[in-house]
């Protein structure tokens, strides 16, 4: 697998993939092998075996220092050649979905893109790639039985990481992908960084996710105050992103981002197929709404047939009690 890091720091979809590597792994009877490029990373390869990895293969040159794809896309073949894997994932990310096509076509193999799911397939070994199809209308398996290695993008947040475990060991290979200054395709003369603070939803441990039933932009307050008594963040369902609502950042679903926190918050969602994709594994779900009927009590751990407008105060308040009353024990 392709574990991206960027400035020195390893990515949260990387120690995802390592844990679905891993399930993976065992089941096939084969290693965890992690492939790792940059410049002065040889200080992450703790972290990727701790979550996983048995065999980390360390690409560091100046030349891999920041993401260009040349110089990547040889990295990573090279790998390949090196380890002949049967799979091999890259995270669904600007890099992953520019990077995993280019490895693909050196080897001539099949890639299966923005993957939901992995499965190995009884007696084959072939690895079962599931991905939304046709608008996210249906969902889509697909195999690759007659080449490999088998390659998968996976989308972020959509697999579970491992518990980080210290005592276990791994082998650190410091591989030379004989990379040179003739590999840049291209100079990049300024790396300029995004300073404005963006939500970040697939990291929120709490979310409180509107849906078309809060009724509007101006009627946002009950959520933004459940959302801070509760140190969570407000997401949406595709409605309310396509209404201007809120901003695309924060769209769960199928066409948005797949969360998994603590505590999901769905108001005033009714909970089309698409959206529950990108929710339903979450660890505690409470649904709010006035349709009894609504889809979303499907999924719920527990469901209130109410108006938002009403319910979502009155949990705030009592929050707020049990708050304080903790506070003042």
């Amino acid at each position: 697998m392709f574990t991206e890091q960027r400035t020195g720091e390893l990515q949260k979809v990387s120690l995802e993939l390592i844990g679905e590597a891993r399930r993976l792994a065992d089941e096939l009877g084969q290693e965890v092998i992690a492939g790792l490029i940059g410049k002065d990373v040889a200080g992450l390869t703790g972290g990727l075996i701790s979550h996983g990895a048995d065999k980390v293969y360390v690409v560091d040159s100046p030349v891999a220092e920041l993401y260009m794809t040349e110089p990547y896309t040889k990295s990573i073949v090279a790998i390949i050649e090196e380890v002949k894997p049967a799979i091999v994932l890259f995270g669904a990310t600007s890099i992953g979905r520019d990077l995993a096509p280019r490895v693909a076509a050196r080897w001539h193999t099949g890639l299966v893109a923005d993957c939901t799911s992995l499965a190995i397939e009884e007696g084959t070994g072939n690895l079962l790639s599931t991905r939304p199809a046709f608008g996210g209308n249906i969902m889509a398996t697909i195999a690759c039985p007659d080449f490999r290695p088998q390659m998968s993008t996976v989308r972020p947040g959509v697999m579970q990481k491992l518990d980080a475990d210290p005592s276990r060991k791994g082998e650190v290979i410091n591989f030379d992908a004989k990379l040179t200054e003739a590999d840049k395709t291209v100079e990049i003369i300024e790396e300029v960084r995004e300073t404005t603070k963006r939500v970040n939803i697939e990291e929120a441990d709490v979310l409180v996710s509107a849906g078309r039933g809060v009724g509007g932009p101006d009627k946002f307050q009950p959520l933004e105050d459940l959302a801070a008594v509760l140190k969570g963040t407000v997401s949406g369902s595709r409605a309310t992103i396509d209404s201007g609502w809120l901003p695309k950042e924060r769209q769960v679903g199928q066409t948005g981002k797949t969360v998994r926190p603590q505590l999901y918050m769905a108001c005033g969602i009714s909970g089309a197929i698409q959206h529950l994709a990108g929710m339903e594994e979450s660890d505690f779900i409470v649904a709010v709404n006035k349709n009894p009927e609504a889809p979303i009590f499907e999924v719920a751990d527990i469901g209130v047939v109410g108006d938002l407008h009403k319910v979502l105060p009155l949990v705030t308040e009592e929050i707020k009690k049990a708050q304080l009353a903790e506070a003042n024990k």
